[in-house]
């Protein structure tokens, strides 16, 4: 027999949520903890703006400044970008390559509650103490001497959160490769699939050698380890290199799925498939590959010499290449399509000069006498918030419009969606234009205050009133979200434009997302299905059971030792706090008890059976199956 059930009240829902290994409702998680999180950097980085709205302003002080500039940096791509992307991923992948759920589902929501713990043991920094002040990517220099705990809540919420991604990054390989429909061929997968899989393919190799950055940084800290202190023979630009091997990769994690949410949009608004689909899985996948020869163009400044400035100069120029390839693409894709201008075509529309205008300033950079003069102002801040804002955040805010269907069976305003898009972007310009000057001024970034009569005055006042302008946005998109509540359902395929497998299934998704799985037959299988009037996709097999899995408990509780076993970690035992060692080892039996529990515990899911398949259908679409 099934244990298929469904209890109500706030109560039942909360722990069935907590329980769940379902990826939709952990996409759902993942959507809420990343908007709060990106809300949280976004009001860090409004008081930092507001602090150098004008000379010698005294908002915040030095100390406090420094806080929040590590944290906005930390917080806004390990803590937002990342999981809201991931949202993404868990929602879309799954249902894109017609697959019940991810390959390993208990690891998912493992993924989820280690990200998840390890982010808000980070923010407690702010209330136990002080927050990391380093900056985000917390050189050795500084970080080794920072006072207080604020560095010691940065390396180990990052080894717990860091954790959880490496985690959902293996999970997406797997899923990938083995669980495709039959008929989806790898030159048949949606792009966003495939940039998802290069994305985790990244993540792979990416964040081991942050990993053990921290697992070093921590030791140096804690135990005296003298990885990085140079007076003791250590050496600091091990840490940056270690540092930058993650973090220049860390940009293609988060940029990739943007071109793939993107490589979704355009063609479903233009009404025509995807030009050069071919060229751009090659180009997502030499953007990968090149993604890890670019880091130490990071460093031009450190003094690697000539043959590795040269090197990494050349690389980096050879990344634009299948940049541009794609920026081509998608141009050729609108070129004579019968575009439809909906806000997320309006983001998508907005997406491309912005993001070129990123990527220009980013090969301007590749020409190390020119990055040895500017690396250090305000001209770098402008290019990778042209990068990070104008290409990831624009394809969160248009991905959240065109797939919140799927997500939650209703539509956004659109009205209210391009007066949201108009002010966003016309802030985004105002704030980080200007700053591209201020750099070529002479600005240094990371400052917390200037001197007046320099000529930055005006281009830092026009700066915050942007970074204004873009938080009022935030603040429209969030009313969006909240007022859809109300709205009506969406139904299958809402926008009439959908061309792959998510938009085939009725709405509400039921849990086993489709009742048989579907066979594709080209690119864009809906599509192909809508041309040939069907009225649902073609399905490779008969009616029958299916198996699901069994939600559990233990992956919040491993995600709970670990991060109880952190607050004891932070302290010294001996001079600081004693009792600390016994939270640290309580911590730690909690992790280990549980994983023990997992393993020993027989779970074999269970079955759902043909006739409930057809009750629970009758429940969500009405006698006679699909509304």
């Amino acid at each position: 027999m099934s244990s298929y059930t469904q209890k109500k009240g706030f109560g039942a829902t909360v722990w069935d949520y907590i329980t769940t290994v379902d990826h939709k409702k952990l996409a759902v998680m993942y959507l809420l903890a990343g908007t709060l999180f990106f809300a949280i950097a976004g009001f860090e980085a409004l008081l930092m703006r507001i602090q150098l709205m004008k000379p010698n302003n005294d908002f915040v002080s030095a100390g406090f400044f420094n806080e929040l500039l590590t944290m906005h940096g930390t917080t806004m791509l390990f803590l937002a970008a990342t999981p809201l992307l991931f949202a993404f991923m868990n929602m879309l992948v799954p249902l894109q390559i017609g697959a019940r759920d991810v390959a390993f589902p208990f690891l998912n929501s493992l993924g989820f509650w280690l990200f998840f713990l390890g982010a808000v043991f980070l923010h407690l920094s702010f209330f136990m103490g002080g927050a990391p002040d380093a900056g985000w990517t917390s050189y050795a220099s500084l970080s080794l001497y920072s006072p207080g705990h604020g560095i010691d809540f940065y390396v180990l919420g990052l080894q717990i959160s860091g954790a959880g991604t490496l985690i959902s990054g293996l999970n997406f390989i797997v899923t990938i490769i083995t669980m495709r429909a039959p008929g989806m061929t790898f030159m048949r997968m949606p792009l966003f699939t495939w940039t998802a899989l290069v994305s985790s393919a990244l993540i792979l190799f990416a964040f081991p050698p942050l990993t053990i950055g921290l697992l070093m940084m921590l030791f140096d800290r804690m135990f005296g380890g003298n990885f990085f202190d140079h007076t003791m023979g250590g050496n600091t630009v091990i840490w940056e290199h270690l540092f930058w091997i993650f973090g220049h990769p860390e940009v293609y994690i988060l940029v990739l799925p943007a071109f793939g949410l993107f490589s979704e949009i355009i063609p479903a608004f233009s009404r025509k498939r995807l030009f050069g689909y071919s060229s751009m899985v090659f180009a997502t996948i030499l953007i990968g590959f090149l993604g890890f020869m670019v880091w130490a163009h990071h460093m031009f400044t450190v003094g690697l010499g000539p043959t590795a400035n040269a090197i990494f100069a050349v690389a980096t120029m050879a990344i634009a290449v299948p940049t541009g390839m794609k920026v081509f693409n998608w141009i050729l894709t609108i070129w004579g399509g019968s575009i439809k201008v909906t806000t997320p075509m309006l983001y998508a529309l907005g997406f491309i000069p912005s993001f070129v205008a990123g990527g220009v300033t980013g090969v301007m950079q590749a020409s190390a006498p020119l990055d040895y003069q500017l690396h250090d102002s305000y001209f770098i801040v402008a290019h990778f918030h042209y990068v990070i804002v104008g290409g990831i955040v624009t394809a969160l805010f248009g991905s959240a419009h065109f797939y919140w269907p799927i997500f939650f069976n209703r539509m956004l305003n659109e009205t209210l969606g391009k007066i949201t898009f108009w002010v966003f972007f016309i802030g985004f310009h105002l704030t980080f234009f200007v700053q591209h000057f201020l750099g070529l001024m002479g600005m240094p970034r990371r400052v917390f205050t200037y001197m007046e009569g320099q000529g930055w005055d005006q281009f830092n006042y026009i700066s915050t009133i942007g970074a204004l302008m873009m938080g009022v946005g935030v603040i429209l998109m969030v009313i969006n979200c909240l007022m859809s509540i109300k709205g009506k359902p969406a139904g299958r395929d809402p926008w009439g434009d959908g061309r792959t497998l998510e938009w085939s299934i009725p709405q509400p998704i039921p849990f086993y997302n489709f009742r048989q799985t579907p066979l594709v037959r080209g690119l864009d299988p809906w599509w192909i299905e809508k041309q040939e009037g069907n009225k649902e996709v073609t399905f490779a097999e008969p009616l029958g059971d299916i198996h699901m899995p069994n939600n559990s408990a233990i992956p919040f509780v491993i995600s709970l030792g670990m991060f109880i076993a952190a607050f004891g970690a932070l302290y010294n035992p001996d001079a600081d706090k004693p009792w600390s060692i016994y939270i640290l080892i309580a911590g730690l039996a909690i992790t280990f008890g549980a994983m023990i529990v997992r393993s020993v515990k027989d779970d074999h899911g269970f079955h759902l059976h043909k006739e409930e398949i057809i009750e629970i259908e009758e429940q969500l679409y009405g006698k006679g199956g699909n509304k």
